[in-house]
């Protein structure tokens, strides 16, 4: 009889320590909880991709207009390119007038992109204008922009 209330207290006190081995930690701190997609903020990560998304865009138009050879100037056009914060173009591109088709609505869709960046990270700029070219120019087999 001895042994028998030997073993209820060591059964109980193993059945004591399981169940609360076995518990798992409660956390009602809301602002511990993971946030819906909707309410986080923008986060580092986010604005580098973005980031990253504009600087492919701008290689990728650059790689077209660099792809010709520049031999005569008549062949050549430019255009604003890229936004500010504040408004107008960071600088202008020189691109071959053959290309345009597909050259100027990339133009437009990076400036767009700057432009919608600009905004979602509040970013500033120093809202000088950019000086406008007179016209393009030849060097090198290169388009070279002619700043009055």
């Amino acid at each position: 009889m001895k042994n028998w209330f030997i073993k209820i207290p060591a059964i109980v006190l193993f059945a004591a320590l399981t169940m609360a081995s076995c518990k798992s930690a409660q956390n009602n701190d809301p602002a511990d909880m993971p946030k819906d997609i909707s309410e986080r903020s923008s986060d580092e990560s986010s604005k580098k991709y973005d980031e990253a998304q504009l600087d492919k865009l701008k290689a990728y138009i650059e790689s077209m207009t660099a792809k010709e050879k520049c031999t005569n100037a008549g062949e050549w056009a430019f255009s604003p390119f890229g936004s500010k914060a504040c408004g107008g173009p960071i600088s202008y591109i020189a691109y071959p007038k053959k290309d345009e088709a597909a050259i100027l609505p990339k133009i437009e869709e990076y400036a767009t992109k700057m432009s919608e960046f600009n905004k979602k990270y509040s970013i500033t700029s120093d809202c000088m204008l950019a000086p406008e070219p007179i016209g393009v120019k030849c060097q090198g087999e290169k388009a070279v922009l002619i700043y009055p």
